[in-house]
């Protein structure tokens, strides 16, 4: 039987050289910054039955607990340089812990982020990350600074994750090719760092999250930052490929208050049109303008056609009722 220490050594020890002054093997690890550059920290918890199903696939699981901690740095505009992990497992299974360290590595790989310590324990299967990034300062997007008149953006598409936890849960009927497609948003999300780091670094935005828990719940938090409101066009919300094929109403109710899409709700002045357009392109990723930050308080949606919608809608809340 593997103990806590040989887990540790087989599945999560690298042999690499360190990004961090001092990594795992000590009582805390050591990270120095860039010079003059700020530190970005955040963390995320993952609950089985929670936030994913009993029986997760190990290596996605891997890649999404990194991926959404990653995410919270793409918010910010920072660089990720490493991360901390604490997991609870029911048992030391090698078969789900060399899975899970696959698809955590990878990730991690890619993004130049290194594990530098943690902690294991036995108990419910629990997953909690520490990430930490750097960036300069004055440049992070935070959520208190949009203006009244600017855009609102989104990154990439939104709702298919919720489309496929519908498709689990029998909500709605889904062949089973496309419930695969959809929940691959909802199992492996892309953290969307480059863009939100030329936004940050060009000055191109003016306030940013990442959408977690849906866009309704996550933009309402930059309107409560700002003390300003916001007005959306519902029909211009980028949805996902599958669930653009689903019905209008669905449409907009899985675009506008889905969860699980990670995708990035920004704000900017208008005149930063074109360079935003050309950042995204160069990262790669898709940005739509859905609407624009006003003086009125709360959240408005209108139709194509600007006509008002009156859309009952709430993001996730992780302590309400199932």
């Amino acid at each position: 039987m593997l103990s806590e220490f040989d887990l540790i050594k087989q599945y999560f020890a690298r042999a690499r050289p360190s990004r961090a002054t001092l990594g795992i093997g000590d009582d805390c690890a050591l990270l120095t910054p860039g010079v003059g550059a700020q530190m970005a920290i955040s963390s995320d918890m993952l609950v089985e039955g929670r936030h994913f199903f009993a029986g997760a696939d190990a290596c996605m699981l891997g890649h999404k607990c990194l991926a959404v901690n990653l995410s919270d740095l793409a918010a910010m505009g920072a660089r990720p340089v490493a991360f901390t992990l604490a997991l609870a497992l029911p048992e030391a299974n090698p078969a789900w812990l060399e899975g899970f360290s696959r698809g955590l590595f990878a990730l991690a790989d890619a993004f130049d982020c290194e594990l530098i310590g943690g902690d294991t324990t036995k108990g419910p299967l629990t997953i909690c990350i520490t990430i930490f990034g750097e960036l300069m300062p004055g440049q992070a997007l935070r959520r208190d600074a949009a203006k009244v008149g600017d855009d609102v953006w989104i990154s990439g598409t939104l709702g298919d994750a919720r489309l496929a936890l519908a498709g689990y849960r029998g909500e709605c009927a889904l062949d089973p090719a496309s419930l695969q497609l959809a929940s691959a948003r909802m199992h492996a999300p892309t953290p969307r760092v480059a863009l939100g780091r030329a936004l940050a670094s060009g000055a191109l935005a003016h306030a940013a999250l990442d959408i977690s828990d849906g866009l309704v719940g996550d933009l309402g938090h930059i309107l409560a930052a700002s003390n300003v409101g916001a007005t959306l066009d519902a029909d211009a919300l980028p949805a996902g490929p599958v669930l653009a094929g689903q019905d209008r109403a669905l449409r907009r109710r899985f675009s506008a208050a889905g969860g699980d899409d990670y995708e990035l709700c920004f704000t900017a002045a208008p005149e930063q049109r074109a360079a935003i357009a050309a950042a995204a392109a160069r990262c790669g990723t898709a940005v739509t303008r859905v609407g624009i930050i006003d003086a009125g308080r709360g959240l408005r949606f209108v139709d194509a056609a600007g006509a008002p919608l009156n859309l009952q809608l709430a993001g996730f809340d992780h302590f309400a009722s199932d």
